[in-house]
C-alpha cells in the first residue's frame, strides 16, 4: 500500500538533501537563539574561545597558511599544472574577464571599498612597532596592508577551490565541501561524514554573509548620510531597511542565475571599480601614486618570507592577533564559500592556468587598489596637513573612503559611485553565497527550481536583522572566525590527499605520452585512397553513427569477448545512436573506459570549395567519430577505419592502461 510523501521526499524531488537541508537550519536556528536570547553570553563565550585559541595556536595559523601558500605555488609551477580541471577536451565555461569578475566580487571586493582607505590609514597611524605617522610608518603601513590582502589570503580560497573542482571535474563526486575528504575516507563521503561536513560549511558561508550584510550596511548608511544628511539619519531602522533592499535585490539575481545575476554584476562592478581607480589615479598625485605602487610591490616581494613566518615572538604585542591572526582565520572561514564558488566558475581550465589568475590578478588588482586609495589617504595626512582625515578613519571605519573623496573633485559623484559600487558588492556576495548554500544542500547541482534559493538568500537577510537589532553581530563574526582552526586542520590533510590523486594523475598522462602516435588502422594495400576519399567527404551524422553503430560497437564487443575468456568482466554500451562505450571493469583498480562518439564540427570553408558547394553557409556542419577515454577526448578521429583496425586502436589504449596501472605499484 502507497503512503503518502513525506517532507524528506518531496525534498529529494528537488533533489535536496534533507539531511543538510534541515540539519543546517536546525544548527542556524539554535545559534540564533541563542545570540539573540543572551547576546552579551554568546559574545562573551565565542571571544573567550577566539581568545583561547590566539593565545595557543598563532603559531598554527602562521604555519599552516604559510604551507597553504607554498603548496599552492607549487601546483601552479609543477608537472601537475598541466592537468585540467576537468576532462582532457573541457573548455572553460567563462571568459577570462568574467571569470576574473566573478572570483573577485566574491572572493574581497566589498573588503576593498571598507578597508581600501582604513587599514592602510590605521597602520600607518599605529604601527605594530615604532612610532606612527611618519615616512617610516607609510612605507610599513602599505608592506603590512599587501602582506594581509595579497597572496595568502587568495592562495587559501585557491587551494579550497582547487581541491573541490579537481575531485568534482575530474572524478565526477559532488561539488560540496565533503569532495575534498574523499582522499581520507573514499566512498563514506556520501554518508554521515560527508553531510556533517556539508551541513558546517551551510552554516558558516550563512552566518559570514550574514555578517558581512550586517556590517557592510553601516557603510552603506553612512555613505547615504553624507548624501543625504537631511533625509536620511544613522540609525537601525534604516539599516534594517536598507539589509532588506540588498537581500531583495541579492534574492532578484539568485532568481536569474549564475550566468544573468552574478556573472553581470560582477562585470558592472569590475567596470566601475576600474573607473573609480583610474579617475583617482589621475585626479590625485599620479607620478607619486605609480612610484609608490612599484616601491610597495618590491617591498612586499623582497619581505614576504620575513612577514610570513613573523610572530613578534621577541616583541610583546596585542598587534598579531588583533590584525594578521584575525585576517588568516576570516580568510580561512570564508574559503569554503569563496572556494566552492571559484571551483563553480572555473571548469575547464588546467591547473597552472588556475593557480596563476586566481593568485596573481585578482593580488595585482588589490595592490594597485590598496596603492591608489590607501597612499592617497596616507600622502593626504602625511603631506598636505590633513589630519582631521585620519581623526575621521579612527573614529568610524566605515567613513574613510568617503572622507577622503571629500579632498578630490566631484566628490558626490565619487560618493555615489561608491555607494553603488557597495551595493552591487554586496548583492554579488549575498546572490554568490545563496547559490552556493543551495549546492551544498543539494549534492552539489541545485536544487530544482528557485525556491530554495530563494530560501537562502531572504534566510542571510533575516538573520543579518535579528542579530542587528539583538546586539549578536559581534558574537557571530568572532564565532565564524573561531571556526577557522578545525577547518584548517580537515584541509591539511586534504592538501595531502589532492597531491595523492594528482601523482595518480599524473601518471596516467606520461603513459599516455609514451604512446607514439595515433595507431594506423589494419586496412589493405590500396585502402587508403578510399579512406582519405571518406576523410575529404566530410561525412555528415548519420554516416558517422552508422559506423560507429555498426563497426566500432562490433569491434568493442569482440575486444569484450575475448577478455570474457581470460575471466575479464567487460561490457559494452550503447546509450544512444552514434555513442558506444566500452568498459573493462577491474574491480578496486582503475577501470578501463573507451568510448567512440559523434561529435560535430563547422565545415572549414575550403572544404565547401572542393565538395563545390560554394552556395553553402560557414555554420555547416560534419561529423568526427572521436575516441575518448577515462580522462576525455583525446582528439582523434577514427571514422572509415576497419573493425580490424578499431580493435587494434583499443588493444593499443588498453595496453597503455595497464601499464598505467603497473605504475602505480
Amino acid at each position: 500500500m502507497n503512503t503518502p510523501s513525506t517532507p524528506p521526499s518531496k525534498l529529494a524531488q528537488r533533489n535536496i538533501n534533507p539531511r543538510v537541508f534541515l540539519g543546517a537550519s536546525g544548527i542556524i536556528l539554535a545559534i540564533i537563539i541563542f545570540a539573540v536570547l543572551a547576546p552579551q553570553t554568546a559574545d562573551g563565550a565565542f571571544k573567550s574561545l577566539q581568545a583561547l585559541i590566539v593565545e595557543n595556536a598563532s603559531w598554527y595559523y602562521i604555519l599552516t597558511v604559510a604551507l597553504i601558500l607554498m603548496t599552492t605555488v607549487y601546483l601552479g609551477m609543477s608537472r601537475y599544472g598541466n592537468i585540467k580541471l576537468g576532462l582532457d577536451h573541457s573548455k572553460p565555461e567563462y571568459s577570462d574577464v568574467s571569470w576574473f569578475a566573478m572570483l573577485f566580487s566574491a572572493g574581497m571586493g566589498i573588503g576593498l571599498m571598507f578597508f581600501g582607505v582604513a587599514e592602510p590609514v590605521m597602520h600607518f597611524l599605529s604601527p605594530p612597532l615604532g612610532e606612527g605617522s611618519n615616512v617610516q610608518a607609510a612605507r610599513q603601513a602599505m608592506r603590512l596592508t599587501f602582506f594581509h590582502w595579497g597572496l595568502h589570503a587568495w592562495a587559501i580560497y585557491a587551494i579550497v577551490a582547487l581541491i573541490l573542482a579537481f575531485f568534482a571535474y575530474r572524478h565526477n563526486l559532488p561539488l560540496t565541501l565533503r569532495s575534498a575528504l574523499y582522499p581520507l575516507i573514499g566512498n563514506r563521503i556520501h554518508g554521515k561524514w560527508g553531510d556533517a561536513v556539508d551541513i558546517f560549511a551551510v552554516v558558516g558561508t550563512l552566518f559570514g554573509v550574514a555578517t558581512s550584510l550586517g556590517y557592510g550596511v553601516l557603510q552603506i548608511n553612512t555613505g547615504l548620510n553624507y548624501l543625504f544628511p537631511n533625509l536620511i539619519a544613522v540609525n537601525t531602522p534604516t539599516q534594517i531597511v536598507l539589509i532588506a533592499i540588498v537581500t531583495a535585490l541579492a534574492t532578484l539575481s539568485v532568481v536569474s542565475g549564475l550566468d544573468k545575476g552574478v556573472k553581470m554584476l560582477s562585470e558592472l562592478n569590475l567596470g566601475l571599480a576600474a573607473i573609480l581607480l583610474l579617475f583617482i589615479l589621475l585626479m590625485g598625485s599620479t607620478v607619486f601614486l605609480l612610484q609608490a605602487f612599484v616601491q610597495n610591490v618590491g617591498h612586499y616581494a623582497s619581505n614576504i618570507v620575513s612577514m610570513t613566518f613573523n610572530m613578534y615572538a621577541y616583541e610583546k604585542t596585542d598587534w598579531l592577533a588583533g590584525w594578521t591572526i584575525l585576517y588568516w582565520g576570516w580568510w580561512v572561514s570564508w574559503a569554503p564559500f569563496v572556494g566552492l564558488f571559484i571551483a563553480r566558475v572555473s571548469r575547464g581550465r588546467t591547473i597552472r592556468q588556475f593557480v596563476m589568475g586566481v593568485l596573481l590578478i585578482p593580488t595585482g588588482f588589490t595592490f594597485l587598489w590598496m596603492t591608489v586609495f590607501g597612499n592617497s589617504a596616507i600622502d593626504l595626512i602625511l603631506n598636505k596637513g590633513i589630519t582631521q582625515l585620519g581623526d575621521v578613519v579612527q573614529k568610524d571605519v566605515s567613513l574613510a573612503l568617503f572622507a577622503m573623496f571629500e579632498h578630490f573633485p566631484m566628490s558626490g559623484v565619487l560618493t555615489a559611485v561608491g555607494l553603488l559600487m557597495v551595493v552591487v558588492f554586496f548583492i554579488t556576495s549575498a546572490d554568490s553565497g545563496a547559490l552556493v548554500m543551495d549546492m551544498l544542500s543539494a549534492n552539489g547541482e541545485g536544487s530544482k527550481g528557485v525556491a530554495y534559493r530563494v530560501y537562502w538568500s531572504v534566510g542571510a537577510g533575516v538573520v543579518a536583522v535579528v542579530l542587528l537589532l539583538a546586539g549578536g553581530l559581534g558574537a557571530l563574526q568572532t564565532m565564524t572566525i573561531a571556526s577557522a582552526l578545525p577547518f584548517i586542520t580537515v584541509l591539511m590533510v586534504a592538501m595531502y590527499g589532492l597531491m595523492k590523486a594528482l601523482e595518480v594523475d599524473i601518471q596516467k598522462q606520461e603513459v599516455q605520452q609514451l604512446s607514439l602516435t595515433t595507431p594506423l588502422p589494419a586496412m589493405g594495400s590500396g585502402a587508403w585512397r578510399e579512406r582519405l576519399q571518406v576523410i575529404m567527404d566530410f561525412p555528415k551524422r548519420e554516416t558517422v553513427e552508422h559506423f560507429i553503430n555498426h563497426t566500432v560497437q562490433a569491434a568493442c564487443q569482440d575486444f569484450a569477448d575475448e577478455l570474457q575468456k581470460t575471466g575479464v568482466l567487460a561490457s559494452v554500451k550503447q546509450e544512444r545512436s552514434g555513442y558506444v562505450i566500452l568498459t573493462v571493469h577491474h574491480g578496486d583498480e582503475v577501470d578501463f573506459t573507451y568510448k567512440v562518439k559523434s561529435v560535430a564540427y563547422v565545415q572549414p570553408s575550403f572544404a565547401q570549395q572542393i565538395a563545390d558547394v560554394e552556395q553553402a553557409n560557414e555554420t555547416q556542419k560534419y561529423y568526427r567519430a572521436e575516441v575518448h577515454l577515462r580522462e576525455g577526448g583525446q582528439d582523434y578521429d577514427i571514422m572509415a577505419w576497419s573493425k580490424e583496425g578499431v580493435i587494434n586502436d583499443i588493444v593499443q589504449q588498453y595496453h597503455t592502461h595497464m601499464h598505467f596501472l603497473h605504475r602505480l605499484r
